[in-house]
């Protein structure tokens, strides 16, 4: 799935070729939406720039110019105009760009969530003690003995690496962990976005972990004591 900066690359690149990644993109994301009506506005206005005939500023005494040499001098002043417009246009567009919010560690988070939506079944069905090794593997964990039922694991894209994600499953329900190695926390970061409650707790020289679960019934304060169990559950082999 994409995210904020993709689609911005993207709709810079070619504002009119939307595809249905972006699309679904910019409909989950307000901040993207803002930032494609200022797009389009500047894109409308540059058109009408570059559409603009620049007539010459001819004093009423002055005596005019032989046709020949009055046309050269009217291309070039319109190629000054249109040449003045795309540099107006760059500055604008990157302003824009500088001026829009970045998505935050748990943004991505969140927008993750969507690509995965059948982790969040309820079962009772466990994945297989090799799947799950073979998630953990590459990120030096494994989960400790007696951990909770992990319903489902998989080897995830995020942020330009493979991280773990996987699903236990608790009396409330099934809770997601992310564990994100090449990511940082000073302090635990607490969210509410899109119908997911979370916290990213950092996991001092581990990089942090990430705790997810979804529904209006979940509370910070279960929240946290999941985390802190999956935290305790985690065991880092290297």
């Amino acid at each position: 799935m994409i995210d904020c900066a993709d689609y911005r690359r993207a709709m810079l690149a070619d504002p009119a070729d939307a595809g249905s990644e972006l699309r679904a993109h910019r409909d989950g994301c307000a901040d993207c939406a803002r930032f494609t009506v200022d797009l389009v506005k500047f894109e409308a206005r540059l058109a009408r720039a570059a559409r603009l005939r620049v007539e010459p500023a001819l004093g009423a005494a002055a005596a005019p110019a032989p046709l020949r040499a009055v046309r050269p001098r009217l291309r070039e002043r319109s190629r000054l105009a249109l040449a003045a417009s795309v540099l107006l246009g760059v500055g604008v567009v990157a302003a824009l760009w500088l001026a829009a919010p970045k998505p935050t560690l748990a943004d991505d988070v969140v927008a993750h969530m969507a690509e995965e939506p059948q982790a969040w079944r309820r079962t009772d069905v466990a994945v297989s003690p090799e799947s799950l090794a073979a998630v953990l593997r590459n990120t030096h964990v494994r989960l400790a003995a007696g951990s909770e039922l992990v319903s489902y694991a998989n080897s995830c894209l995020f942020r330009g690496y493979h991280v773990p994600h996987f699903v236990v499953q608790t009396g409330r329900g099934p809770v997601t962990v992310m564990i994100l190695v090449h990511e940082s926390v000073a302090a635990p970061v607490h969210f509410d976005e899109s119908g997911y409650h979370g916290i990213i707790v950092p996991v001092p020289g581990h990089g942090a972990m990430a705790v997810l679960t979804r529904g209006a019934d979940d509370d910070l304060a279960f929240v946290e004591r999941a985390a802190s169990r999956l935290l305790a559950s985690v065991v880092w082999t290297k």
